[in-house]
């Protein structure tokens, strides 16, 4: 059997995200669907002081024809230097955290990259992430490689079959829109992840579980699998 989970690429996602990333011997970036400006795609939130504050990276806006562009075509606007001070609100909200120091060298380096294309940052960003929190095992792909036709649920069976997937690993939300039978037509199984996450010591309260997992990286270091799975689980 080969686990298969399908996302979107986003800016250093949750906790949860990277539970499905462990969970998958293939993962796969869903690149070429619609681009959604207020989803998690260019933004996440982080723990600061004062509030929970967004770092959003600006892209190159067309007005309401933004959403109707891939995300793997969406690009990266360096009009401002976003990159400079998404770092410096990092920096600043994390440097007394115990793990900064440590963790700190490998995510100031994506800082200073000069990415042109959303996707290709974040997707690489999020495999950085994948194996900092110890995840080897996983596969990485992109779907626009995969040239796969059909829509909605037809079109994450088609990936499926192509990449040779025999069981399917989603979020719970997709439980509104999946036609189920479709799954056990193609022969494929089909999981829902449940996400039961114990809390972790954060620097600022209220304790925030839905932040960025920089946060969890930085106060838990290595221990920072522990809480979201099981060393070993699959």
């Amino acid at each position: 059997m080969t686990n298969c989970v399908i996302l979107q690429p986003s800016y250093i996602p949750w906790r949860g995200y990277f539970h499905q990333v462990q969970k998958a011997e293939l993962f796969v970036f869903y690149d070429d669907v619609q681009y959604d400006k207020r989803s998690w795609r260019n933004r996440n939130r982080i723990k600061t002081a004062s509030s929970t504050r967004w770092l959003s990276i600006p892209v190159h806006s067309r007005g309401a024809q933004t959403e109707h562009i891939p995300i793997n075509q969406i690009r990266i606007c360096w009009d401002t230097p976003w990159n400079v001070e998404h770092w410096k609100t990092i920096e600043h909200a994390y440097r007394k955290a115990p793990y900064f120091e440590v963790l700190a060298p490998e995510i100031y380096g994506f800082y200073h990259l000069h990415y042109e294309l959303l996707a290709d940052f974040t997707t690489e960003f999020t495999q950085a992430l994948a194996r900092m929190l110890g995840i080897t095992h996983t596969h990485f792909i992109r779907s626009s490689t995969l040239a796969v036709e059909g829509q909605k649920t037809d079109r994450l069976i088609n990936i499926l079959k192509q990449v040779g997937a025999t069981h399917y690993i989603s979020g719970p939300a997709a439980r509104d829109y999946i036609e189920e039978d479709k799954f056990k037509s193609a022969g494929i199984s089909l999981e829902y992840m449940e996400y039961h996450y114990q809390e972790y010591p954060q620097l600022y309260p209220p304790y925030d579980p839905q932040v960025s997992i920089l946060d969890l990286l930085f106060m838990t270091g290595a221990e920072a699998p522990n809480y979201i799975y099981k060393t070993g689980d699959s």
